[in-house]
């Protein structure tokens, strides 16, 4: 269908630029927390290295900077992350009239948008597609497995001193947080790979684990003003030896310090990961699933609480998307059940909660697969087809950009390219991407976004 375009082009392609694998992954775990009143008990103190002997450990996952106050901006993004590349024309580019050995054992149904058409196996994404604009001709993938470039809109040819930051740390850098003692971003996936990139590591994005929540529990005897009187100890020792730090570290750890006491006092960040208080939700998003993928289907719920209490930019993951082989029973059993009623769920509670104007949504992998079969019901990487869901943020849906040849192996028409994705998420939150700009670690000026590309046309 060729509605209304919310796409300005260029027909510029980007320049590769690059992924940085940062050693200092870091890892959330939470359980639940305490109901006494008063004090923020939680189970564990929190953990790393080099502090136990002063009665507290700095927790190694808090990469953020101190929240000095909360930001006038409400605006958010949730990104999906197919991983491992969903196969387009067996989800929303069906190719019905492609020979039977290209187009698999799928077909396509209507949608409630005229002359839309997605896959049989998404029912209620048909139901709601007018919630969503389908891009289907994403050009610039750089066929590899990796987050990287979904995160930062870069890839990793060739890759700046100190590597791209991901749009979580761009969003903090620009706007800053949206509520203080409350991360900015947040990757609730084991397999985030992006980081604070050249705005160095107090910028990379809080990453937590949905196995329960845990380590978040202070001792019973330690109150928050005792704690304070500890971190202040702290900051002092780490500027003792911090003179001689030259990689930033130093400088994050302190912030670290701050910003676990305000997630401590401030318990929006633990409640909002703790499902046990959302459970009538928590079952809506469950149904029709598996039980042993609840956890998959619990993430999609997560994201929305998460910007609900006030983080600004969540990743969230889906997998495994890389069908090699077993294709279409892997989609039709496992992945997209889950993606139907976790995506769908989550736009429609977006919508009926007033937040479409403010999120964002989008959901894509690394790729696409290819159009012929890898033996007989698997499809192999196809970096030349990309696509994409949009959704939220006041973006005008309903509607198809862009289009494949008759075998979904090729762009036909209306290219749409990574950083222009990046532009129009960027826009949706009020930045202008050709002004976010920084300095690698070797003092080089390096801009975001490819200033060539502009977003789409996005309002309605």
């Amino acid at each position: 269908m060729r509605g209304p375009p919310i796409v300005s082009l260029t027909r510029r392609v980007a320049v590769d630029h690059g992924i940085h694998n940062d050693p200092r992954t870091i890892m959330l775990h939470f359980t639940k927390a305490s109901n006494k009143p008063h004090l923020l008990h939680r189970r564990h103190l929190l953990t790393a290295g080099g502090f136990a002997g002063l009665g507290f450990a700095l927790p190694n996952l808090l990469q953020a900077e101190e929240a000095t106050g909360a930001g006038s901006s409400r605006k958010s993004v949730i990104m999906i992350f197919l991983e491992g590349g969903p196969s387009h024309q067996d989800t929303w580019d069906m190719k019905p009239n492609a020979p039977r050995e290209l187009r698999g054992e799928f077909s396509p149904i209507a949608t409630s948008v005229p002359g839309i058409q997605v896959c049989e196996h998404l029912p209620r994404l048909a139901r709601h597609i007018d919630k969503f604009a389908i891009v289907r001709s994403i050009v610039d993938s750089f066929g590899q497995h990796s987050a990287y470039q979904c995160e930062t809109g870069r890839t990793n040819r060739p890759e700046p001193a100190g590597g791209w930051p991901s749009m979580g740390a761009a969003l903090e850098k620009s706007i800053g947080r949206r509520e203080k003692g409350v991360p900015c971003s947040v990757a609730v996936s084991p397999h985030t790979r992006a980081t604070g990139g050249f705005f160095g590591p107090a910028y990379t994005p809080f990453k937590s684990t949905q196995t329960g929540l845990a380590n978040m529990k202070l001792d019973a005897k330690l109150t928050l003003d005792r704690l304070d009187d500890r971190l202040a100890l702290l900051r002092q020792v780490d500027r003792l030896r911090g003179h001689v730090d030259r990689t930033g570290m130093m400088d994050a750890l302190d912030r670290h310090h701050r910003t676990a006491f305000d997630v401590l006092a401030n318990p929006r960040l633990v409640d909002a990961l703790d499902l046990e208080r959302a459970a009538a939700d928590r079952d809506r998003y469950r149904r029709g699933i598996r039980q042993r993928d609840y956890h998959h289907a619990d993430r999609f719920l997560s994201a929305r609480r998460l910007v609900e209490a006030g983080v600004r930019y969540v990743m969230i993951s889906l997998w495994p998307f890389d069908t090699h082989k077993d294709n279409f029973g892997r989609l039709k059993r496992d992945l997209l059940p889950v993606l139907d009623t976790g995506l769908t769920n989550l736009v429609t509670d977006l919508h009926e909660r007033g937040l479409a104007e403010d999120v964002s949504l989008i959901a894509w992998g690394e790729f696409g697969r290819s159009p012929k079969l890898q033996g007989t019901d698997g499809r192999d990487h196809w970096p030349k087809v990309n696509s994409a869901l949009l959704a939220g943020g006041g973006m005008q849906t309903g509607q198809v950009i862009g289009a494949t040849d008759k075998i979904a192996g090729e762009v036909v028409s209306r290219p749409v390219y990574t950083g222009e994705i990046f532009a129009t998420l960027y826009h949706n939150c009020g930045i202008d991407s050709s002004t976010l700009t920084g300095r690698d670690l070797r003092g080089r000026p390096l801009n975001l976004v490819d200033p060539s590309f502009r977003p789409l046309r996005v309002r309605i």
